[in-house]
């Protein structure tokens, strides 16, 4: 009976590490709906290169929350084998002394990589030397290819898509792919079959100019440099892809006012502290609004169709103001854009408002029309839709582009900035034409 037992739960761990070996999409999506602890303790129960093959397709946040779920022995096992930027933001998550403890740790089984990592931490956050990987490839231009192949099936770890060339002064003077090593004539040295390396990265380069590099280069991966100018890294596209998909997600959040930190899992009163401050300007902001209204109040009592038609005029310069935000943000995080170009953006813009109004005007003033029966209503509604919509899109474009220029984070609650002035815009654009043309209103 207890050996059958045993072969049951051997059956399922078995199934367990295939399925989790074959499937490692689904595998990480089933351990995202799991507790931390449960998931945890399920991959500590695997062999280490099936952990790191689901480990990949983890989300930032549920990679994060298992890391700190494993155990201290584990922490350390599995930390020794991940690249070094990975393991960098996995520790920049722990407080120093936990992140000292850990390392200390490592230090007795492998003193070499928490050296590494010891280094690693000391550089200041958005740097290309917390983007890259210290695992590099560099062979002397001298070196035969058969020599290089050789070399390369002795060591351990994965092989880099890119292989730097050094002189004899263990400067880097090209760069070869791993494809054309493999496909080139054994014979060859590596200096002949070396092509220049189009860009270089220091340790200290901003991340911003990291990602603008690979934006213009369309490149694999560049070396990253210290002062010294020696080779101590890489930053391929896939950190810089993965760097900039966080970034927009984040960004995605403090546009509507919810902290970079908050987590779908993340407690309640820790939402509540992150979120109620801005609510609270909302508010605030909102009482702007209304305060627009307000002065109109007695105008609104002569036309109470006006009352009705309000939240059209609103919510359309809302939307055409939130599609402006959404595109400026893209191309500010994205790079493709800077605060230098802010006028053409925001002319743009106005152009893109400016048509889209007339095309609503025509629809929504048939529609008042239709519904009225006054010409004035409908001249109203169509008047106020061409203004709000061209005031809704520059906005939308100025208030992340501003925010940037005066060192601010340009995705910082720009939404909540917005809805205000898109807010106020199509209130006043709509009641003051009202106000102009109110002769030709229907009255009650």
């Amino acid at each position: 009976m207890t050996l059958s037992i045993a072969k049951l739960d051997s059956v399922a761990e078995q199934l367990s590490e295939t399925f989790l070996s074959h499937y490692p999409l689904k595998s990480a999506q089933h351990l995202a709906s799991l507790l931390p602890k449960e998931a945890a303790t399920l991959l500590e129960s695997q062999p280490m290169h099936v952990v790191l093959r689901v480990w990949k397709y983890l989300t930032p946040n549920v990679s994060e929350a298992l890391f700190q779920a494993f155990s201290l022995a584990f922490q350390v096992t599995f930390i020794a084998e991940l690249e070094s930027h990975i393991a960098i933001g996995l520790l920049h998550k722990f407080e120093p002394e936990r992140q000292s403890a850990l390392l200390a740790q490592l230090r007795e089984t492998h003193a070499d990589i928490s050296q590494e990592l010891s280094d690693l931490l000391e550089y200041p956050e958005n740097t290309a030397a917390r983007m890259m990987s210290c695992h590099v490839q560099a062979f002397y231009g001298d070196l035969t290819v058969r020599d290089a192949l050789s070399q390369l099936k002795n060591q351990s770890r994965p092989v880099a898509d890119v292989i730097y060339v050094l002189n004899s002064a263990r400067e880097v003077v090209g760069e070869i792919t791993l494809n054309t090593l493999v496909a080139s004539v054994s014979t060859q040295t590596l200096v002949n079959l070396a092509s220049p390396v189009k860009a270089r990265l220091n340790v200290m380069d901003h991340k911003d100019s990291v990602i603008e590099l690979f934006e213009g280069l369309r490149c694999r991966t560049l070396p990253v440099f210290d002062a010294h100018m020696q080779l101590v890294g890489q930053v391929r596209f896939f950190d810089v892809y993965q760097s900039t998909k966080e970034e927009l997600a984040s960004d995605m959040q403090t546009m509507v006012g919810a902290s970079k930190d908050e987590k779908a899992l993340s407690s309640s009163w820790f939402a509540v502290k992150k979120r109620l401050p801005w609510l609270q300007i909302n508010l605030l902001t909102a009482f702007a609004a209304a305060a627009v209204v307000g002065a109109f109040e007695g105008l609104i009592a002569q036309v109470t169709a006006l009352a009705i038609l309000l939240p059209v005029a609103a919510g359309q310069s809302g939307n055409a103001g939130a599609q402006a935000l959404a595109v400026t943000m893209r191309g500010l995080t994205l790079r493709e854009i800077s605060t230098r170009q802010w006028y053409q953006v925001m002319i743009k813009e106005m152009f893109v408002g400016l048509m889209n109004g007339a095309a609503i005007a025509v629809t929504c003033g048939l529609g008042v029309y239709l519904w009225s029966q006054s010409l004035g209503l409908a001249a109203v509604i169509a008047l106020a839709m061409v203004s709000s919509l061209v005031i809704a899109g520059s906005s939308g474009a100025i208030v992340p582009i501003a925010l940037k220029k005066f060192g601010l984070d340009p995705a910082q609650s720009s939404s909540i900035v917005l809805t205000t002035i898109t807010d106020i815009a199509g209130f006043m654009s709509f009641l003051g034409i009202a106000l102009l043309l109110s002769d030709f209103l229907p009255k009650g």
